[in-house]
C-alpha cells in the first residue's frame, strides 16, 4: 500500500490533477506492461502463442508485485495486497488454471494501478485545498527593485507584495496598506486590513492595496510551510483504530492460510481457493484510514485549524469532557469597566470615572487601562494630572485638578486613612475603589469581556456529546462563577496555580473522562500535556503555540473548537463506514459467494476493486462534504 504523502510537483486545478499531469514515465511503463500482459493472455487463449510467453508475461506482470510485496514484507513486517495477488496468480497457473491465473494478475494490476492514480489524485486535491507560497519574490535593496527565488531571500530583507499577489514571506508590515485574506492560515473569510506593524504570512493574498513587507521568516520557517509539514506528517501519529486494523492485519494472515489450506482439503478445486485468496487478502484494513486522516485534517488546516496527527483526531472524536481555562480563552482578556457606583452625592458617576481615569493616565496596568477606556468610550474628557505615583500591588495616588485622587484596592485606601467603610455590591466584578480628598468616593467595577461566541460554542460542544465542561482559572472564585453563570459550565474551579491545573485534569481522568483541555498554548502547556488533547487557541504566528500543543487553532475563535469536533466525529465516522461497509460487507459477501461456488478467480478479480473504489470515494468526500461549523 502506498504511503499517502501530498505531492509537490502537480499543479492542480480547482478539481484536483489531470490526468496527464499524474502520468510520469513509470506509470507509462505500467501500462504498457499491463497491456502486454494483457495482450499475450488473449493471444494464448486463442491458442496464437506458445504457453512459454505467456509465462515471460506473467513474470513481467508479476516483477512490480513481487518487488513491493517483499519490500513490504521484510521492512514493515507487513502482508499486503501484492504478497496475495502473486500467491493466487502462482496457485492458479500450477494448479492448472493458467489464462484465469494470467486474467487475474490482469485485473488487479489494472485495479492497482487505477487506486494509486485515484489516490494522487486526491493528493493533488489537498495540496489544492490548501495552497501554496510563491516561489519567486519582488525584493527592495536601496533604490532598487528585483525578483529573486524565494529561498535567496533572507530574513530582514524588505519584500513588495500587490494587489492580487500572494504574500511569499512571514513578517511586518513597514509601510502601506492592503486588505488580505488570510483564509490560507487562519480559515477567515473576511479580509482583514494591514497597515504599518501588522504582522502578515505567506501563502496569504493581497486582494487589495499594496504593502512593504519586513522578512522575519521564509521558506521552511514561515507557518504556512509547518501547516503544510503537519498535513503531510500526519500518518505519524497513527489512530489507536488505525493500529487496531494493523493489528487484525497482523493476526488475520495466519488464520486466513489456515482456512484456505482448510477449503483445498475438503474441495480440491483450485478455483475456489484462488477466489477466496483475492476477498480474504487484509490489506483493504490499511486502506481504511491513511486517506480518511489525510484528507480530515487537510480539511481542518483549510478552515484554521492544525491537526498534528490522526492519534488526535480520533482522541478529539472521543473526547467527552472539554476544559476551558477562562482568561484569554473563555475570555477575551480586555478588562472593561461595567459599572460606575457613586457613594458622594457632590461627585457623580461620570465624575467619579472623569478623576479615576486621570489618575490611571499613566499606569501600564491592565486594570488602569480599562478605567481609562472606560471613560474615552463614554465620551469623557479625561486631563492630565499633576502628579503621578504608582504604589507596586496597591495602585496609582495622583494630584488631578487640585484633588487628591488615589485608585486601586482597599489596601492602597487603608494605608492612606482612608475610611473603608462600604463593601462590594457585584461581588463577581473586580472592584477598583476610589478615594477623593481623603474620602472614599466610589467603586469602579471591571470585568473581562466574554469572547464572541463563547456561549454558543459551549451550547454546541454539549450538542455533540461532551458530557461535561469545566472552566479552570487562577482568578478568584466570584469573578469565576460570574463568568461560568454566563456560559453554562458544569463545573468551576478557582484560585489555581498551574500544576492545580494538572491535578484537576487528572482528576476527571480518574473518574474515566477523556478529556480535551483548551488554552493560549504557552502559559497552560502543563495542563495540555496531561489532557488527552491539548488545544491551543491564536495560534497565528506563534510558535509556541504551535509547539505546545496537538491541536492548534490558528485565530481566537471559539467555533474553531467546535468545527475541529466535528471534523473529528466525521472522520472516525468515515473509517469506521470504510471498515464494516466498505471491507466488512463486501468481503464477506464475497467470500460466501466464492464458497457457494458462485464466482469465480475472475469474476473476484473485477470485485476486488469495489472496496478500494469504495474506500477512497468515502475517504476524499471529507475535502467537500458539508460539516456543521466548517
Amino acid at each position: 500500500m502506498t504511503t499517502v504523502k501530498l505531492v509537490e510537483n502537480v499543479a492542480p486545478g480547482p478539481g484536483g490533477a489531470s490526468f496527464l499531469s499524474l502520468m510520469t514515465p513509470e506509470r507509462w511503463v505500467e501500462i504498457g506492461r499491463i497491456l502486454l500482459t494483457g495482450a499475450v493472455a488473449l493471444l494464448y487463449w486463442q491458442q496464437l502463442v506458445p504457453l512459454y510467453l505467456l509465462w515471460a508475461a506473467v513474470a513481467l506482470g508479476l516483477y512490480p508485485l513481487v518487488k513491493t510485496g517483499l519490500i513490504d514484507l521484510f521492512t514493515k513486517r507487513k502482508i499486503g495486497t501484492e504478497i496475495f495477488v502473486t500467491i493466487a496468480t502462482l496457485v492458479a497457473i500450477f494448479g492448472g488454471e493458467t489464462v484465469a491465473g494470467a486474467v487475474l494478475m490482469v485485473i488487479i494490476l489494472i485495479a492497482e494501478f487505477i487506486a494509486e492514480l485515484n489516490t494522487d489524485r486526491a493528493r493533488a486535491s489537498i495540496k489544492s485545498l490548501i495552497g501554496s507560497v510563491p516561489q519567486t519574490a519582488l525584493v527592495r535593496e536601496g533604490s532598487a527593485e528585483r525578483i529573486v527565488p524565494i529561498e535567496a531571500v533572507k530574513p530582514g530583507q524588505v519584500v513588495l507584495v500587490r494587489t492580487g499577489e500572494k504574500i511569499p514571506v512571514d513578517g511586518v508590515v513597514l509601510s502601506g496598506s492592503a486588505a488580505v485574506n488570510q483564509a490560507p492560515i487562519t480559515g477567515e473569510s473576511v479580509p482583514q486590513d494591514k497597515a504599518e506593524g501588522a504582522q502578515v504570512f505567506a501563502g496569504t493574498i493581497v486582494e487589495a492595496g499594496a504593502i512593504d513587507v519586513r522578512t522575519d521568516k521564509v521558506g521552511g520557517e514561515t507557518i504556512f510551510s509547518r501547516i503544510i509539514a503537519l498535513v503531510e506528517d500526519a500518518e505519524s501519529e497513527r489512530a489507536p483504530v488505525q493500529k487496531l486494523a494493523d493489528r487484525v492485519a497482523s493476526w488475520l494472515i495466519p488464520v486466513v492460510l489456515v482456512f484456505l489450506i482448510g477449503v483445498f482439503l475438503i474441495t480440491r478445486d483450485v478455483s475456489k481457493v484462488v477466489t477466496l485468496l483475492i476477498f480474504t487478502s487484509p490489506a483493504e484494513l490499511g486502506l481504511a484510514t491513511p486517506l480518511v486522516m489525510i484528507a480530515a485534517i487537510a480539511r481542518a488546516a483549510r478552515t484554521g485549524i492544525l491537526i498534528k496527527g490522526g492519534l488526535y483526531l480520533e482522541l478529539l472524536a472521543k473526547a467527552d469532557a472539554v476544559v476551558f481555562d477562562k482568561t484569554g480563552t473563555l475570555t477575551a482578556n480586555k478588562p472593561e469597566v461595567v459599572r460606575v457606583q457613586s457613594f458622594d452625592p457632590v461627585v457623580g458617576e461620570e465624575e467619579l470615572l472623569r478623576l479615576a481615569a486621570s489618575a490611571d493616565r499613566r499606569s501600564a496596568h491592565p486594570l488602569a487601562k480599562a478605567v481609562v477606556q472606560g471613560a474615552a468610550s463614554r465620551g469623557i474628557n479625561v486631563p492630565e494630572p499633576a502628579s503621578f505615583e504608582q504604589l507596586q500591588a496597591r495602585g496609582v495616588k495622583a494630584t488631578v485638578e487640585g484633588r487628591a485622587v488615589l485608585v486601586g484596592n482597599p489596601a492602597l485606601l487603608t494605608e492612606a486613612g482612608v475610611a473603608v467603610d462600604r463593601r462590594p455590591e457585584d461581588v463577581g466584578r473586580t472592584p477598583v475603589h476610589v478615594a477623593i480628598d481623603g474620602t472614599l468616593a466610589g467603586i469602579i467595577y471591571i470585568s473581562d469581556t466574554l469572547r464572541p461566541g463563547a456561549r454558543e460554542a459551549i451550547t454546541a460542544l454539549k450538542e455533540s456529546g461532551v458530557k461535561r465542561i469545566v472552566m479552570l482559572t487562577g482568578d478568584n472564585a466570584a469573578t469565576a462563577k460570574a463568568i461560568a453563570a454566563d456560559l453554562g459550565v458544569d463545573e468551576i474551579k478557582a484560585d489555581l496555580m498551574p500544576a492545580d491545573k494538572v491535578a484537576a485534569i487528572a482528576e476527571l481522568q480518574k473518574k474515566g473522562l477523556k478529556v480535551a483541555m483548551v488554552g493560549d498554548g504557552v502559559n497552560d502547556a502543563p495542563a495540555l500535556a496531561r489532557a488527552e488533547v491539548g488545544i491551543a487557541m491564536g495560534g497565528g504566528g506563534t510558535q509556541a503555540a504551535l509547539e505546545a500543543a496537538d491541536i492548534a487553532l490558528m485565530t481566537d475563535d471559539l467555533g474553531k473548537i467546535v468545527a475541529a469536533r466535528n471534523i473529528a466525529r466525521r472522520s472516525y465516522r468515515t473509517i469506521q463506514e470504510n471498515l464494516w461497509v466498505g471491507v466488512g460487507v463486501v468481503h464477506v459477501l464475497g467470500i460466501s459467494a466464492a464458497l457457494m461456488g458462485w464466482i469465480g478467480p475472475i469474476e473476484a478479480a473485477f470485485i476486488h476493486l469495489g472496496p478500494d473504489v469504495l474506500v477512497f470515494l468515502n475517504s476524499v468526500k471529507l475535502l467537500r462534504v458539508r460539516i456543521p461549523g466548517v
